[in-house]
């Protein structure tokens, strides 16, 4: 059945195409499996919880009649503005508007937060701009520039509040840096969601083609409910495609996790067990609940426009599993940084678990994606990455890089893989930050460095060992097998071009202070930071002889880092192989460029590299072995071998082909 809705129609509509419902909640009340929910253009202020679950054969589908023309907002007109001083205006809200939640009394709160100066989950916008939230109202009247943004000139349009006891209303004084917000579009955002059912398990939905933006949405760790402007609340099967999705205060898209009892921001609440524990407790009590390939994930993401969101684009726990992102254009993520935390980028996923995340695009965020626990099946492929390192050249210094803040194209965090990266283009200062092991590195161009080998797998304790133990699963399945800390090592590099590019200077000067626990802090692109690594032979030679318990020999090794594998790999512009690099280039003696172009919003690398690629063989399942703590291969979510015969655009390579994502 076709049900439809017109934010214009007449109240009392029955939704048919004759006499339609003015809200889409109408429709999601009513819509059963097979039916679909037709919006026409307009403005739709709801938060839309659908009641009812599709099936995989018969899904409810909500689509815009004209693409893009149909609009869901968490936010509402802000009218009535009265000048206070100068440029600074008030605007009083009655808070009986708010209803159950008013998001200028609650505020961004959670595990992995860390900000100095607390905010709210609301948002004022001028003209689809967010400004900037302060916490006194002197500083609104005299304000001065925010550093940590990504966007410094704007950071003078701020804004405050509190409450009028007296009149029980929500006051908010903005200054709007000489516009009339009479004059203007000014809205304050006002509702949590925009579209979330409030059960769980309401499966097979789809959302085609809508504007999603501006909600008031709270910070979504892993250990906690992670709520999103749009998300399917712990259930299966979602296809959210050709969306335009912005402007949410912390996560656009959620594919995460519900709400544990006795587990929810446990670390925040109770604060005796670590986060890490909390965490582990997460996997253990959803496995419980009955988290499962049949009943939790394979939701898929595309064709989506992803940007302006406070903390993540995508994010997900537990919930995203067997998944598929793709051509995505996930940009401008976490930019704002009023908002700071281990939970931020352009995509931040826990338990990765197959899931698929393949020709997006990704720019000017925080970082690019970050892969954290549980990255057991997760493949990287065919990606654009650039700009996704400190890409403002004011960001350069030590307050804008406090915390996490420095950025890479992608993270893989305290996780043994199997974990697949191949065909990316990765052209940030810092392509890859790697804290983990069991990861294959196949055909990508790095015009970055390898970061935070060796670093990163510990909790940060200065007087007691803290070693993170993480989930290990049974191929292709959420069932737990194991927990296990990172001994570094066990990566593969084939058929990669590392290419050292330029650096800026403030980068130099960021990253000359030093390694930390964290961080090695590593511009060198290459993949010297494996140097001092075993080969494999080398690491058997270390088992020779074993003769069981009780023989003498001391157990070193089953704690040393494990060993790399290397082939066909090809290094420019000083880039530097590791001392154990096997079947490799190095030419010193051709200058190559690589220049990233747009044109109209289409993408272009040019560069000339090509032309001094030897030939390299063929890379497969049965090249890159099995990951070594989950004993897993490298290969489909279906258990069949993976073989890299297509490029970055799909091209088909011969059996003789060149290093690189392009053939």
């Amino acid at each position: 059945m076709k049900w439809f809705v017109d934010c214009n129609a007449r109240p009392g509509g029955s939704g048919d195409a004759h006499s339609p419902f003015r809200t889409i909640t109408q429709a999601a009340n009513v819509a059963t499996a097979g039916d679909e929910v037709i919006v026409s253009p307009g403005i739709y202020r709801e938060d839309i919880s659908p009641l009812n679950a599709g099936t995989d054969r018969d899904r409810i589908t909500y689509r815009s009649k004209e693409r893009r023309q149909a609009v869901i907002t968490g936010a509402d007109p802000a009218t009535g503005w009265k000048r206070y001083d100068g440029d600074v205006w008030l605007l009083t809200v009655p808070n009986s508007n708010f209803g159950a939640y008013n998001p200028y009394t609650t505020f961004v709160s959670g595990d992995w937060l860390d900000i100095t100066v607390p905010v709210h989950t609301g948002e004022v916008f001028l003209n689809d701009k967010a400004m900037y939230e302060k916490d006194t109202l002197e500083k609104v009247i005299s304000p001065g520039y925010y550093e940590p943004s990504w966007d410094r000139d704007y950071t003078k349009h701020v804004w405050y509040t509190c409450q009028d006891d007296e009149t029980d209303s929500t006051l908010i004084y903005a200054n709007f840096c000489g516009a009339d917000p009479n004059a203007e579009c000014v809205e304050i955002t006002v509702r949590a969601h925009c579209f979330w059912p409030a059960a769980e398990h309401v499966g097979y939905i789809t959302l085609s083609g809508f504007v999603v933006t501006k909600a008031a949405t709270q910070w979504a760790p892993p250990t906690a409910l992670q709520e999103g402007m749009i998300g399917p609340h712990w259930s299966k099967g979602w296809i959210i495609e050709d969306c335009e999705i912005s402007g949410s205060k912390c996560s656009g898209i959620s594919l995460g996790k519900y709400r544990q009892q006795h587990n929810d921001n446990k670390w925040l609440h109770y604060k005796f067990k670590d986060g890490a524990q909390t965490q582990r407790d997460c996997s253990l009590i959803a496995q419980l609940d009955g988290w499962s390939k049949d009943t939790i994930g394979s939701h898929i993401v595309r064709n989506c426009d992803i940007h302006d969101c406070g903390q993540t684009g995508i994010v997900g726990n537990l919930g995203g599993v067997f998944s598929i992102i793709e051509n995505n254009h996930i940009h401008h993520i976490n930019n704002k940084r009023d908002l700071a935390g281990a939970e931020t980028g352009g995509i931040k996923l826990h338990a990765a678990i197959d899931v698929i995340i393949r020709n997006n695009h990704f720019h000017d965020n925080v970082r690019g994606i970050w892969l954290d626990w549980q990255c057991q099946g997760t493949r990287v492929s065919s990606n654009l990455f650039h700009d996704n390192c400190m890409a403002a050249d004011h960001l350069l210094n030590d307050e804008c890089a406090r915390g996490l803040g420095l950025g890479e194209d992608i993270w893989i965090e305290i996780a043994h893989g199997p974990t697949l990266i191949d065909n990316n283009v990765l052209l940030s200062e810092r392509s890859i930050r790697l804290s983990a092991q069991g990861v294959a590195f196949v055909h990508n161009l790095f015009a970055g460095s390898i970061t935070a080998v060796g670093h990163g797998v510990n909790n940060g304790s200065e007087k007691y060992p803290s070693p993170r133990f993480t989930p290990i699963h049974a191929p292709h399945s959420t069932n737990i097998t194991g927990f296990m800390t990172v001994l570094h090592g066990d990566v593969r590099f084939y058929n990669n071009v590392f290419v050292q590019s330029p650096v800026r200077q403030g980068m130099r000067d960021l990253c000359s202070r030093g390694a930390d626990e964290w961080d090695d802090r590593n511009l060198r692109a290459g993949t010297v930071v494996y140097s001092g690594y075993m080969k494999e032979e080398e690491y058997l030679k270390m088992f020779d002889g074993y003769c069981g318990e009780g023989c003498g020999v001391p157990r070193d090794r089953y704690y040393m880092p494990l060993p790399v594998w290397t082939g066909g790999n090809v290094f420019f512009n000083g880039a530097q192989p590791c001392d154990i690099e096997e079947d490799y280039t190095e030419d010193r003696t051709h200058k190559v460029s690589i220049k990233l172009t747009e044109d109209k919003g289409t993408y272009k690398v040019e560069t000339d590299y090509m032309k001094y690629l030897p030939k390299a063989s063929l890379i497969t399942s049965g090249t890159l072995g099995t990951a070594f703590e989950p004993e897993e291969r490298f290969e489909n979510p279906d258990g069949s071998d993976i073989v890299f015969d297509r490029d970055f655009y799909g091209n088909t390579r011969n059996a003789s082909t060149l290093a690189g994502p392009f053939a």
